[in-house]
């Protein structure tokens, strides 16, 4: 089975968890960027967890399938339609062969998931079929959809067609916002920041800017001060300059001291620059509906409230899953 690409949409790439374990050697992780999102979809259609999805950004494709298939639609609000006709977000459809899946204009969020009981079966790269577009690696040829593109499809479990009609309880499904509160813990180089300027970046309302994708999220709305020191050799005059730093997904960067940098799936796994907080884990598929414009606050934290935070979203995760069957 096949699933044809007749429009590619703005970008939308295979993406599953990710290929983690790798950044030893500069290989970021990619995958999904919302993963809550994406497994659900994968629930919803009875894959097992690290199933191959799409992920769509902002503007949907229009894929014509060339057999019957089960699949669901999670992630933000850009409706749906099978034939022209609007169909529900975050429950099991069934497609048949020759119908024509396409998106409305996106309503709320920035991503749209796709999940297809038996997953875009493209070649495994290091352990994952994510596609990290900026190198050309993983995914559909290394690269964002394009018109004429056909994605197989693996084998579907044979769970997947007593799936059909199954919904998350609307208790589960997120509502997207413009704006929104991240939690952050503080560091690693916090301390070349001056408490003054850490009070604002906390209390500050940051917009995010048109530099918004899955290597990192760019904010404007004041300025970073750091503490006036003697720089190490090699590290240049900029004292958002280190000589090098190990950089987490969601960590934060100020280049400059304007402008902070959330990084993302895509981005590199070290640099130059100082890190003065990482957004938790529980936040950042929220963080991945954001989108230009829309407003920011960061809130501090510490490790055990992160800690409850991703012990949270692993029971909901779990409830879901057990709902679903």
């Amino acid at each position: 089975m096949a699933i044809r690409v007749r429009q590619p949409g703005l970008l939308t790439t295979v993406q599953d968890t990710g290929r983690f374990g790798e950044y030893a050697i500069g290989m970021p992780p990619s995958g999904a960027m919302d993963v809550f999102s994406y497994q659900v979809g994968n629930y919803l259609v009875g894959n097992e967890e690290g199933a191959a999805g799409l992920e769509i950004t902002y503007f949907g494709p229009e894929l014509e399938f060339t057999e019957d298939a089960v699949i669901a639609v999670t992630g933000a609000e850009m409706p749906p339609k099978i034939n022209g006709e609007e169909v529900a977000t975050w429950e099991t459809l069934r497609v048949a062969e020759g119908d024509v899946l396409s998106f409305d204009y996106l309503k709320s969020g920035a991503r749209s998931y796709l999940a297809v009981a038996g997953g875009i079966d493209v070649p495994v790269f290091m352990h994952s079929r994510s596609t990290y577009t900026l190198i050309g690696l993983g995914g559909h040829e290394g690269r964002a959809l394009k018109e004429g593109d056909e994605l197989k499809v693996g084998e579907a479990p044979a769970r997947a067609s007593g799936q059909v009609g199954k919904k998350v309880d609307g208790a589960h499904i997120p509502e997207y916002s413009r704006e929104v509160e991240l939690r952050v813990i503080i560091g690693l180089a916090s301390y070349r920041v001056t408490p003054e300027s850490m009070e604002e970046f906390l209390s500050t309302e940051w917009t995010v800017t048109t530099d918004a994708d899955r290597v990192g999220y760019r904010y404007r709305g004041g300025e970073i001060k750091f503490v006036e020191r003697e720089q190490p050799a090699g590290a240049g005059a900029d004292p958002a300059n280190v000589v090098d730093f190990g950089y987490p997904i969601g960590s934060i960067q100020v280049p400059g001291g304007v402008e902070p940098i959330v990084l993302m799936n895509d981005a590199v796994t070290g640099g130059g620059y100082a890190t003065i907080g990482t957004v938790i884990s529980a936040d950042r598929d929220r963080l991945a509906q954001s989108k230009t414009n829309d407003k920011t606050r960061f809130r501090q934290v510490d490790l055990e409230e992160a800690l409850r935070a991703r012990k949270e979203r692993q029971r909901q995760m779990a409830e879901i899953r057990e709902s679903l069957g």
